[in-house]
């Protein structure tokens, strides 16, 4: 039998095309890819990772501290000591100079170099003694009798020493009136009117008199008697030493009185009566 052979050529069989594919494959150098390891794989190396740097840091600390405790005590200045509290709560840095502050009191520059020193210690004032507390409130003590003695003593003096025995109205005055001499002078006013004493004296007598009713009679230091008649009711006693401008009596019309009023006679020294009138303006005191 005669062969026939395809027109395009001889072809290769399936086998034969297997073979040949196995040879030109093996003639190359065949490349192979990694897998990619699992997640939980990943995690752990992270985790590896990063405690070796938490391992480094600490070394790096404690190598630091180690340095640190090396150092020589006298070298080293207590916190306390620093006049400059930003010194004390550690390294500060000016924005407007170059260079930090460390703790201690040491400045650096910005290139490292230390400048000046240790922050100097603090300075010891002295403490005044303390003082004996009884003899100071002896002293404030004598210095408030001292304050209210002058308190008192310019009261006294701005104390007129001279008043006008009562208020009212001037009805009558020293001199002759009807056929009689009328030895003092009259003050009308409504009855309890008050009467005070018209300088400083001493009371020597207060009570009933003939004409007047009551009176009160006050000897002054100069010698001078005071006399104040018709009075409605007393209130000093005879030996009464009393202020000028004191209250001595209230006004009335007891006795021989034609209306409620304040009858005033001034006795001088030799026991003369005298007209109240110009005895009183020589003292500063007017009666109108």
């Amino acid at each position: 039998m005669t062969r026939h052979r395809s027109p395009g050529g001889q072809h290769n069989t399936p086998v034969q095309q297997n073979t040949s594919d196995e040879e030109s494959t093996s003639d190359k150098p065949r490349r192979q890819r990694t897998p990619t390891p699992p997640s939980v794989l990943r995690g752990r190396i992270v985790v590896a990772a990063v405690a070796a740097g938490a391992f480094a840091a600490a070394g790096q600390a404690m190598a630091a501290e180690q340095d640190q405790s090396d150092t020589p005590q006298e070298d080293q200045t207590p916190l306390a000591s620093g006049q400059n509290a930003a010194a004390s709560l550690g390294s500060v840095t000016d924005g407007s100079k170059s260079g930090t502050t460390e703790v201690g009191g040491t400045n650096k520059s910005s290139d490292g170099t230390s400048v000046g020193g240790a922050v100097p210690a603090p300075e010891i004032l002295p403490v005044a003694r303390t003082t004996d507390t009884n003899d100071e409130v002896r002293k404030l003590a004598k210095s408030q009798r001292v304050e209210q003695a002058r308190e008192e003593a310019l009261r006294e003096a701005r104390q007129p020493d001279y008043f006008a025995p009562a208020a009212g109205t001037f009805t009558s005055g020293f001199g002759g009136r009807w056929g009689t001499t009328h030895y003092g002078i009259d003050i009308a006013n409504s009855k309890g009117t008050q009467i005070v004493s018209v300088a400083e004296g001493t009371v020597i007598e207060a009570g009933p008199a003939s004409g007047f009713g009551l009176w009160v009679r006050v000897q002054h230091n100069d010698g001078t008697i005071s006399v104040y008649g018709h009075v409605n009711s007393i209130t000093a006693n005879v030996g009464e030493h009393v202020e000028a401008g004191e209250q001595i009596a209230t006004m009335g019309n007891r006795g021989f009185s034609t209306g409620t009023h304040l009858h005033f006679e001034i006795w001088n020294s030799y026991g003369t009566k005298i007209n109240p009138l110009p005895w009183l303006n020589e003292r500063g005191v007017y009666v109108s």
